[in-house]
């Protein structure tokens, strides 16, 4: 990163969690530079007018004024991963960088609670990164109701019930423990999920599923790194809100 697209990421980066503070030392990891690096550029920023303000101590650091802030947002968790997702590709795009940054603010200006919980269901919704020449279009995600059952079951951590076509055409009835919501390439999406039919992780493609019920019964906590996909050829990363 050069300096003017650090400076420029400093600033937003106080300005998406004002009124809280930062310390050098903090901004210097995430930014991956020295903690004197970071004092000479709050210092240039503040000379061209931006309104840092530093708060000595050891609980100090620095800080935006709050009127370069959003007010508190009641966005749900769901509501924003599903604007992560929609700009999941906005890196490669004209204003990538400032859709990333206006992301950063939404989930920021959430309250607490609910950013932890959408940071938290965020991790369970992953992309593959796809060639860019493959270009294709988007699958349908499977029979109605299937994409919210899932949707559901990810955000509650409940069982699914699947009625489920494999590539041979056996259909079979199961239940499983959902993990990851996953954009396939090709357009296609997957359920990665713990089946107890087969006791071990399997991958579910949509358009496969015929009927997803979800059932009152807790997933039991299962790491998240479990969940490792057999979908070949795939290149995974997750969906980052911050």
């Amino acid at each position: 990163m050069n300096r003017t697209d650090r400076l420029y990421a400093l600033v937003e980066d106080l300005r998406a969690i004002s009124p809280r503070r930062r310390s050098a030392r903090e901004l210097a990891q995430r930014f991956e530079v020295s903690v004197r690096t970071i004092e000479r550029d709050i210092i240039a920023l503040q000379e061209s007018g931006v309104p840092i303000y530093a708060e000595p101590g050891r609980r100090g650091g620095y800080a935006i004024d709050r009127k370069m802030s959003l007010p508190p947002l009641n966005f749900t968790p769901a509501e924003a991963v599903a604007i992560a997702v929609a700009l999941s590709r906005a890196g490669d795009q004209p204003f990538g960088r400032q859709a990333r940054s206006a992301l950063r603010k939404v989930v920021a200006a959430m309250p607490g609670p609910e950013g932890e919980l959408a940071r938290e269901l965020a991790r369970r919704v992953q992309l593959v990164a796809e060639p860019a020449e493959q270009g294709t279009g988007i699958r349908p995600l499977g029979g109605e109701g299937i994409s919210r059952a899932i949707e559901d079951a990810l955000q509650r951590r409940r069982v699914l019930r699947l009625d489920y076509t494999d590539a041979k055409g056996a259909l079979t009835s199961r239940d499983v423990e959902p993990g990851v919501f996953l954009g396939g390439r090709g357009g296609f999406w997957y359920l990665v999920a713990w089946c107890r039919l087969r006791d071990d992780v399997r991958v579910f493609r949509l358009d496969r599923i015929a009927a997803a019920t979800v059932t009152a019964e807790r997933c039991p906590d299962r790491p998240l790194e479990g969940f490792a996909t057999e979908v070949p050829e795939m290149l995974v990363h997750g969906t980052l809100l911050d």
